[in-house]
């Protein structure tokens, strides 16, 4: 099953413009920061909020199509969404809110099925709670369990983690996995985090200003974002102006007063180099890409250490350039005013606007 979108609407000065598939092979991600147009995606697809433009279909259906004049409602869509606040009815409990959506079945069907889901998301003992009376994992368990209640084709998860602390949140993460394994069908997962969604998802569709990039592997995007957004949503920290450099396979970087061979060639329409911080090492004197920066501040927290560097010859004013490695290995920053280092040209992320 698979969902296919190309959605284009606008709100005020902002202009949605997204087209990507969603297919049973694990859940898609929706990456991008805030205002990146990810929740207004989601309300299209669920036929909450109408595109001006563009066409949805699910496995050969038409939820909607703006030259055909098709616009399905939300109830006839399939479509279960995992809203951020979850959404639960708050008068009802957790048994009443799961057996809404199975109205369709007989008495002794509902209650069945019901007792199912509750089981499936391990939420025994807590079906006459009322929302206000659980966690924020039992509510998201209890708004999981309503949605496949529903069995909707899609399901759509905006979100779904970001209320809850680190302990919680790497636990339901987890349980939520689990559950769309046993779903099978298209999901989509929205979220800012990429740590999140790479757990979650096999591939990723980043959003920036309301455009959307190709549908991607995360190992692609990772190793050739193609975009500074892209890379900046990938966890790259470190950036450049870029140019062509004195001669073919180079590219320089005047800010740092730095010429360096990158792996891929130069290609038209690239502005910036981009440096993922664990990608800047130790180096010696001498070797392939490497040069000598001045070690302006090291910083520690919990699980790294990061040297803040300036290369010698940076123009005044220059981005600093970050230097990370896992705090046992921290010894590989030496107590020092100077530090040799390298990228390796693979490392090395040319990037368009």
């Amino acid at each position: 099953m698979t969902l296919e979108a190309r959605i284009q609407k606008k709100y005020g000065d902002f202009r949605l413009d997204a087209a990507f598939t969603a297919g049973n092979g694990g859940p898609l991600a929706l990456l991008g920061a805030s205002g990146s147009g990810k929740s207004v995606t989601l309300r299209c697809l669920a036929g909450i909020d109408t595109p001006d433009r563009g066409r949805i279909v699910l496995n050969g259906r038409t939820l909607f199509d703006s030259e055909r004049g098709i616009n399905l409602p939300p109830q006839r869509r399939k479509i279960g969404y995992l809203f951020q606040q979850y959404a639960l009815f708050p008068h009802m409990t957790v048994e009443q809110n799961i057996a809404v959506c199975l109205r369709r079945l007989e008495k002794s069907e509902r209650r069945a099925r019901t007792a199912e889901l509750i089981a499936m998301l391990r939420l025994e003992g807590k079906e006459t709670l009322l929302p206000r009376q659980l966690s924020g994992g039992q509510q998201q368990r209890t708004a999981l369990a309503r949605i496949l209640a529903a069995e909707p084709d899609v399901i759509l998860l905006d979100e779904p983690l970001t209320a809850l602390d680190s302990y919680l949140k790497w636990q339901l993460e987890t349980e939520l996995r689990d559950v769309l394994e046993r779903f099978g069908g298209p999901v989509i997962w929205v979220s800012h985090d990429l740590g999140e969604v790479c757990r979650g998802c096999r591939s990723v569709c980043v959003l920036n200003e309301g455009k959307s990039s190709p549908v991607r592997s995360f190992p692609e995007l990772l190793a050739d974002p193609v975009t500074v957004s892209a890379a900046r949503i990938s966890g790259c920290g470190n950036y450049a102006a870029a140019s062509a450099g004195p001669e073919a396979g180079l590219v320089a970087a005047p800010e740092w007063g730095l010429v360096l061979r990158p792996a891929k060639p130069w290609r038209e329409g690239i502005t910036t180099l981009g440096i993922r911080a664990d990608r800047v090492r130790p180096a010696a004197e001498g070797e392939e890409n490497a040069f000598l920066c001045r070690v302006r501040r090291v910083v520690e927290d919990a699980a790294s250490v990061t040297a803040v560097l300036e290369p010698v010859g940076a123009a005044k004013g220059a981005p600093p350039l970050r230097m990370e490695v896992r705090r046992e290995n921290g010894k590989e920053l030496p107590d020092q005013r100077q530090l040799w280092v390298k990228i390796h040209p693979e490392d090395l992320l040319l990037l368009e606007e």
